[in-house]
C-alpha cells in the first residue's frame, strides 16, 4: 500500500499521472531551516521528515510505503517558502524578476525495511516582470500556497524564459525521478498497463 505524506493536490495529481491513487497522509512537520543549513540540505531534510512522520502513521499497516515531497526556490541561498501575505508575494518575485534560480525537489520513499530518495535540481529563469503583471499575478491568487509565490503550471508560466531540469520538479514532484523511486520498490507503474 502507498501512502502520500503530503497536502498537495499538486502532488497527488502527478501522482495519478504515472496511474498511482495513494492513500493520503495529513502530515504536518514544521519547515524551519536551522541556522548554517544549507539550503539543499534543508529541502532534504524536510522531505525525510514528513516520510518519517508518515511511515509512523502507519506503522501497523503491512507493506506500507509512504512517499514524502519538499519542493522550494532558491536564490542567492535564500530559501523562498511559500508567503505569508500579498506584499511577501510580490517581495519574492520582485527578487526573482530578471534572474535565473534554482527550484529544489527531493522525494524520499520510506517502508519498514529500507528507504530512497531522488532528487531534482532545475534552473528556471525568470523575464523582468513589469508592475503590471505583478499587480496582476497577485490579484490572481495563484501565488498563494505556493513556494517562491509562483506556480508554473498556471500564468507564472508566461514569465519563465527559461527552464533547463523538470518541469514536474518545479510543480512539486519531478515525475521521471519519482518513477524510478516507486520501481525500485517494486511499484511499477506500466505493470498491466494497456494501451
Amino acid at each position: 500500500m502507498l501512502y502520500l505524506a503530503s497536502k498537495s493536490p499538486r502532488r497527488r495529481e502527478l501522482l495519478a499521472r504515472l496511474g498511482i491513487d495513494p492513500r493520503l497522509l495529513d502530515i504536518d512537520i514544521p519547515e524551519v531551516r536551522q541556522p548554517g543549513e544549507h539550503a539543499f540540505d534543508y529541502v532534504r531534510r524536510v522531505s525525510r521528515e514528513k516520510a518519517g512522520a508518515g511511515l509512523l502513521e502507519v506503522a501497523g499497516v503491512p507493506d506500507a510505503r509512504v512517499l514524502a515531497a519538499d519542493t522550494e526556490v532558491v536564490l542567492d541561498d535564500e530559501v523562498f517558502g511559500k508567503p505569508v501575505d500579498a506584499d511577501d508575494a510580490v517581495r519574492m518575485l520582485t527578487r526573482l524578476s530578471g534572474r535565473t534560480h534554482q527550484v529544489i525537489s527531493v522525494v524520499w520513499l520510506l517502508s519498514a525495511a529500507r528507504e530512497a530518495q531522488a532528487i531534482s535540481v532545475s534552473e528556471v529563469t525568470f523575464a523582468a516582470l513589469t508592475p503590471a503583471q505583478l499587480d496582476g499575478y497577485i490579484a490572481c491568487g495563484e501565488w498563494q500556497g505556493k513556494a517562491g509565490a509562483y506556480a508554473i503550471q498556471g500564468r507564472a508560466e508566461a514569465f519563465v524564459t527559461r527552464l533547463d531540469g523538470s518541469y514536474s520538479g518545479v510543480m512539486g514532484l519531478p515525475v521521471h525521478e519519482t518513477a524510478k523511486l516507486l520501481a525500485e520498490f517494486g511499484i511499477d507503474i506500466f505493470a498491466g498497463a494497456t494501451a
